[in-house]
């Protein structure tokens, strides 16, 4: 072993290392990525920056494109709409159901905008019909990544194998190369997973105030005549720098500002919307020359809220309260909500803060005091209210995906939606029948979307997930580093050694089980990049076919069911709460260790 290899193996353990505890979001580590890997000399300047230009990069930018236009003309809406009609399905029938129709629109559609559309949906039909959503939201999920196993421009994943290994001098794979296989395993996850349902957790859909328990009050306080609060500056008050109280909306004269700033100067007759706790509350009430309103206590939200919102002048705007769920890429992450009041949000005003789970956070938390030392970061939930007017504004806002609590926006022109559904199908016609490339067939549908204005580049540079561009582009770069250095066939040599005499299923299983262990740790593309080419070496060391080597890296890659870290969908529904890792290891494990047997026995045919 030569000191390069030494040398990229040890960039790659760090690199590893920081996905899994998640000390810098994922694009910062790819930064680092590429300036380690120049610095060092592994990569020449050219071929670290390779990855932007990388036509892998390129089509999943565009396809992010193309998953954007059709949620914005409706037609993801649409596909799923009579969803609702689904309802009246014994348990056992709608787990499948959902299940197949997810799968069925995420093979052709970004995965993860799917299931954002489906957990919208599922919340729904929680409220209204009492269906647990425990049942439903990690089928859905897991059903997501299946059927974007399905075809070539399914997942990231799949383009990122296919890039690889032709840079490698593998030929490239067709568009439904490896259909019949997917929907083998799609049909076996189906069935496992509905067995298993039973063992989740029976969650009813809880209210807002439940889940947050909101134990604050929500008041509106006047400042009467001589009061102390008169012509002074809201940071010069008591009510700046406590942190159990915040300031949700200043109304002067029929007026409403929403988070007012720290500079405002208060003035007689204003009205206040403060939320503070019961200690708070009685010095705001013991305090001289303010009235403050005892009736509006909190147990229940939005009613008694709004009872609170029901002090100010008719021709104010009601409020609603609304849930938010933190993508990757928000412009909210690593903020906290003290910085978010201090900000426009959509002119919405930030109550709460539900925070995921994750290895450095094993239980969830609830804040909504300790302002300065709780950032958001992906999978968190944020609550905010929000004027009934100004609903719409919620959704300009940046990979933020509106949960519950929200009246539906009009829907797009029936032209617009007949528009976004004939692109959709040109664009996988043109690349399924071979006449164009998936990269030359996204970029056309993206120039029709923009042509017929069904989307606008302004509203697509706030909401593509740039994370996952720079993730790509600095992964791709630690691939090229490890062909440079021989240690790509480093590591095929010592898996011969270790496999010599062994039957080649045994080869293909070691390949499929090494790659779905890694996704379950790091991101199923950054363990396409890494075992791309260690699978092309061991199969070229052995003389044998590269197609069933790839296609364990595929599968192997985007099979990562039994954490939640490995694949974004399963991120998102595990920031809801209701699942807790157990759920995922057991059950997600159980589905793959079947889909690992299975796909050895079937890959090892093509030998």
């Amino acid at each position: 072993m030569t000191g390069e290899i030494i040398l990229v193996f040890g960039i790659l353990l760090a690199t590893i290392i920081l996905f899994a505890i998640e000390i810098f979001p994922v694009d910062k580590v790819a930064i680092l990525l590429i300036v380690a890997l120049s610095l060092s000399g592994l990569v020449s300047p050219e071929e670290a920056i390779s990855g932007f230009s990388n036509t892998a990069t390129i089509t999943i930018l565009a396809l992010m494109i193309l998953a954007l236009g059709m949620e914005d003309t409706g037609v993801i809406a649409t596909l799923a709409r009579f969803l609702n009609k689904l309802h009246a399905l014994p348990l056992l029938l709608l787990v499948p159901a959902f299940m197949f129709i997810t799968a069925g629109i995420s093979a052709f559609i970004s995965t993860t905008a799917v299931v954002i559309v489906f957990i919208k949906i599922i919340g729904e039909l929680s409220k209204r019909f009492d269906i647990p959503r425990s049942k439903l939201l990690m089928p859905i999920s897991f059903a997501g990544i299946m059927g974007g196993s399905c075809t070539l421009m399914g997942t990231s994943t799949n383009l990122l194998v296919n890039s690889t290994a032709q840079k490698l001098g593998a030929e490239r794979f067709s568009f439904f190369e490896f259909s019949l296989y997917g929907l083998i395993f799609l049909v076996i996850a189906v069935v496992v997973v509905t067995i298993a349902s039973r063992w989740l957790p029976k969650e009813s859909s809880p209210s807002l105030e439940e889940e947050y328990k909101l134990e604050d009050y929500v008041t509106t306080v006047h400042i009467l005549e001589d009061s102390e609060l008169i012509d002074k500056k809201i940071q010069d008050t008591f009510l700046f720098g406590n942190k159990n109280i915040a300031v949700l909306k200043l109304i002067r004269k029929g007026v409403v500002t929403n988070a007012p700033g720290k500079y405002i100067q208060l003035q007689q007759h204003d009205k206040l919307i403060l939320m503070c706790d019961f200690e708070n509350l009685v010095r705001l009430h013991q305090a001289n020359h303010l009235s403050v309103h005892e009736k509006q206590h909190l147990h229940k939200i939005p009613e008694e809220a709004m009872e609170a919102i029901s002090e100010v002048p008719e021709t104010e705007v009601p409020v609603e309260f609304v849930e938010l769920l933190i993508l990757p890429g928000s412009d909210l992450i690593g903020k906290n909500l003290r910085d978010l009041r201090s900000e426009n949000i959509g002119d919405a005003t930030p109550i709460g803060v539900q925070k995921r789970r994750n290895i450095r956070n094993t239980r969830e938390r609830l804040i909504r005091k300790d302002f300065e030392k709780i950032n958001l970061k992906p999978g968190d939930r944020l609550l905010v209210n929000v004027p009934e007017n100004e609903l719409e504004s919620l959704y300009q806002l940046t990979n933020i995906a509106v949960l519950r609590e929200m009246e539906a926006i009009e829907n797009p022109s029936g032209t617009k939606r007949y528009l976004g559904f004939g692109i959709l199908l040109s664009v996988i016609g043109l690349a399924a029948s071979g006449v164009l490339s998936i990269l030359i067939s996204s970029l056309l549908g993206v120039s029709l979307l923009l042509l017929t204005g069904c989307i606008s580049l302004n509203n697509v540079y706030h909401r593509v997930n740039w994370q996952v561009i720079f993730l790509l582009a600095g992964m791709i770069p630690l691939g090229v580093a490890m062909h440079n250095t021989g240690a790509d066939v480093w590591i095929s040599e010592q898996l011969m050694t270790i496999m010599s005499g062994q039957s080649s299923m045994f080869i293909i299983g070691l390949i499929f089980l090494v790659t779905m262990l890694m996704s379950g740790i790091i991101s199923n593309n950054a363990t396409a990049i890494i075992m791309t080419p260690i699978a092309i070496a061991v199969a070229t060391g052995l003389e044998l076919s590269l197609m069933p080597f790839l296609l364990a890296v595929l599968f192997g890659a985007n099979f990562s069911f039994f954490t939640p870290m490995g694949y974004q969908t399963n991120t998102l529904i595990y920031g809801m709460g209701i699942y807790k890792f157990k759920h995922f290891l057991w059950i997600g494990g159980i589905l793959s260790i079947v889909l690992w047997a299975v796909g050895t026995l079937l890959l090892s045919t093509l030998l």
